[in-house]
């Protein structure tokens, strides 16, 4: 399908993102870079329906002693040997749900159509036919196929069948530990040991913090799959999938088209040529990659590597602007995708209770997984603490609160919300769990003016949303002897961009009658600044203990919320999470730290980040906080936000040598002393021999944040080391103040 608009694709980029294992003790599956598998040790059959994760069994009847074998059309109980009897690996599907994986590499399924309907085959390809619900009591196991509610069943000559429940009398089979299992396909880590645990719940956190990603964009929003996409629908691949990954990132012909011939990514990323090879597991020959961006980078297994390097707290946000999102409906073909900001977001975040789940179900049952959400400063450390992942829950879109406004032809607006509103979606957000949020991101709105980073796109964008161009005044003075997060403003273009000839931008000249904006030369700021609503909202967010991130405000609106944060007592903290787009400046910088805020950057290779950490040191000591704050520099990867990812370091940079030893070593100092070392391979994948070198790709991929690591202590030793390693606990004293300022604290 032929893109309706290639300028409003663009933006996609130019936007830059801002659409926007376990226990590491799990006996199922231990912390390392090979999944368990094949016969794992286990001696006992499961005590209930979610211990059988990852395990290989037999069936056999408690009745008759005898085992289950394959045939010619199906399986029979008929031997009393379990060396002779089908292994069966048990690959959680969801939380008590299985796959049931043959020795031969094939999928126990239930025959539902009409032809041989009620028998029980092994099926090569995966289907809703191929999940089997499983039930523990005492002794013995029963299995209900989930797509049609039948029963699996032993019949009269001993064959295993399906049928009603209760319809016979032979429904019960012992699960009996067995060996020789074939192991389901699944992502490797690349990681060898055990990841660590805290030191205590009282002691400062070790472990960095990805302050803002999208786990929760996905090309299918639920783990039921009946939700739909993200994004319009141009971005491929899930993070988790029923089948695993062979289908959560198979090949995406079905998606992008013939040789990618619909994929948007030659549009978003122009160094890229139209189209790719659409192969995905276990080849990957064009994608990911960290300038394909309408492809899946948070798969969970690539989110797990990371963690096992020291990611500690991850804060993921429900994203979507919905111009961009109409885009991505008109060039996927898919006018049914959700573009509402607000339900999109909401989705989003719902999805990723769908993902703790899952990875639940991947290592033993519910709260055995990695990967937990938190709602309280305590929660996060206790996790922690407990050597997992504290997933925190954000909102990041354009008409936040739903509360577009509409700019009418005689200077007036028309809002969307009020304050009522207001209450009422924070509430809401609230009880989804939901702890940090932008006000602002990239589209005008009812509560005020967002930063200014693109002066075509963005402009176009925010006529098509709120009926206005932007208007724009001078920024104000800062001081440009010194370091800024990001400068303010940007050059505004003084005319429709685009070629004029494709029938949206056609619409807009003739909304307009073709009088489109001048602005001055120059650097413009937005001249919205934050509205009498805004500061209501603000207030209302502060009241709440929101984390509130300043990322995205227009650069005078900033002055406003540090105002207003000022004001409370005790002052309120501000985060900055992922290179303040806008435009954020030295004097800003400082009154953020000075309140107990947090800046981070958006995530580069090793060179920036510690660049980074260079000015971060200038602004504690300009605030006065180097001996009463922690310096912790974590990041903001945007990732699955279509901003891109870094680059190879190149250059003279002392390379990444595979493998590689964290938490032990120069650099590595003694904060570490009680933490196990672990290594670190090259990412490789075996069914292939797939790698990705970090120096030869850059950030491919959210499993790639692993090899980061390393590019960090390369480039800026133990002092850079120890402030990534900071980051998990300067942004949660961060939380603490902003949340027990208006929440009981334990």
């Amino acid at each position: 399908m032929k893109v309706a608009l290639p300028l409003l694709a663009a933006a996609y980029l130019t936007l830059s993102a801002c659409g926007g294992s376990s226990s590491a003790n799990s006996p199922a599956t231990p912390a390392t870079g090979t999944p368990s598998g094949g016969g794992n040790g286990q001696t006992e059959a499961p005590v209930n329906r979610f211990a059988a994760s990852k395990g290989c069994y037999a069936l056999q009847s408690p009745e008759t002693g005898q085992f289950a074998v394959a045939t010619a059309d199906g399986y029979t109980l008929s031997t009393a040997e379990l060396s002779s009897a089908e292994g069966f690996y048990m690959q959680p599907s969801n939380l008590g749900t299985y796959l049931l994986y043959t020795k031969d590499e094939k999928l126990l399924t239930a025959n539902t159509g009409l032809t041989n309907a009620g028998t029980v085959t092994a099926n090569d390809a995966a289907s809703d036919d191929a999940i089997w619900a499983l039930d523990i009591s005492g002794d013995n196991a029963s299995f209900i196929a989930e797509n049609s509610g039948q029963q699996l069943q032993v019949n009269d000559n001993g064959e295993l069948v399906i049928g009603e429940p209760g319809s016979e009398p032979n429904t019960l089979f012992a699960l009996v530990p067995s060996s020789g299992c074939a192991t389901y396909p699944e992502m490797p880590t690349g990681i060898i040991g055990d990841t660590y645990k805290g030191q205590g719940v009282n002691k400062p956190i070790v472990g960095f913090a990805d302050v803002h990603t999208h786990m929760g964009m996905s090309s299918e929003m639920s783990y039921a799959g009946d939700v739909g996409p993200s994004a319009g629908g141009v971005l491929y691949g899930e993070v988790i999938h029923r089948f695993g990954v062979p289908h959560a990132l198979e090949d995406c012909e079905d998606f992008h088209g013939p040789n990618g011939s619909r994929d948007a990514n030659f549009i978003l990323d122009q160094s890229t040529a139209g189209g790719h090879d659409t192969q995905g597991w276990p080849t990957f020959v064009d994608w990911p990659r960290r300038n394909y961006l309408t492809h899946q980078v948070m798969y969970y297994r690539w989110v797990e590597r990371a963690y096992l390097a020291g990611l500690r707290l991850m804060v993921n946000h429900g994203t979507n602007i919905a111009a961009l999102c109409r885009v991505g409906q008109s060039y996927a073909g898919r006018p049914d995708a959700d573009c509402d900001d607000m339900g999109v977001a909401v989705k989003q975040v719902q999805y990723l209770y769908d993902v703790q789940d899952y990875i639940d179900a991947q290592h033993g049952g519910p709260g055995k997984g990695w990967y937990r959400i938190v709602k309280s400063p305590m929660e996060a450390r206790e996790v922690i603490n407990d050597g997992k992942l504290a997933v925190i829950l954000g909102v990041e879109v354009a008409q936040v609160l739903s509360c577009g406004v509409t700019f009418n032809p005689d200077g007036s607006e028309t809002r969307k919300c009020d304050q009522d509103q207001v209450d009422s979606e924070i509430q809401r957000l609230w009880d989804l769990g939901v702890r940090h949020i932008y006000p602002y991101h990239d589209i005008d709105s009812s509560l005020g003016g967002t930063g200014i980073f693109n002066g075509s796109t963005m402009n176009f964008l925010n006529y098509m949303d709120t009926g206005r161009f932007m208007t724009t005044s001078e920024c104000r003075e800062y001081p440009t002897d010194e370091p800024a997060v990001r400068t303010p403003g940007a050059e505004m273009a003084t005319a429709i961009p685009g070629t004029g000839s494709d029938p949206l931008t056609q619409a807009i000249i003739e909304s307009t009658q073709g009088a489109t904006p001048t602005y001055p030369p120059g650097r413009r700021c937005n001249a919205r600044t934050v509205t009498d609503l805004g500061a209501y909202t603000l207030n209302a967010l502060m009241d709440r203990g929101m984390v509130i991130d300043i990322d995205h405000a227009a650069y005078h609106s900033k002055d406003i919320m540090l105002d207003i944060a000022e004001q409370r007592t005790p002052v309120y903290p501000m985060a900055s999470s992922h290179d303040a787009h806008g435009g954020l400046t030295s004097d800003q910088a400082v009154r953020m730290l000075k309140a107990g805020g947090t800046i981070y950057p958006y995530k580069g290779n090793g060179i920036k980040h510690v660049e980074f950490m260079e000015k971060l040191k200038f602004w504690r000591e300009k605030a006065g906080v180097n001996t009463t704050q922690v310096m912790g520099l974590g990041y903001g990867a945007d990732a699955n936000g279509f901003g891109g990812h870094p680059g190879p370091r190149g250059g003279d940079s002392e390379p990444v040598s595979y493998p590689f030893t964290l938490f032990s070593g120069d650099g590595w100092g003694p904060q570490f002393n009680n933490i196990k070392p672990v290594t670190v391979e090259m990412l490789t994948i075996p069914e292939s021999g797939k790698f990705w070198h970090i120096d030869e790709t850059g950030m491919s991929h959210y499993g790639l944040v692993a090899d980061f690591v390393e590019e960090v202590r390369l480039e800026g030793g133990q002092e850079a080391i120890d402030a990534l390693f900071n980051s998990a606990e300067a942004y949660v004293q961060m939380w603490e103040r902003a949340y027990y300022s208006a929440n009981p604290a334990p």
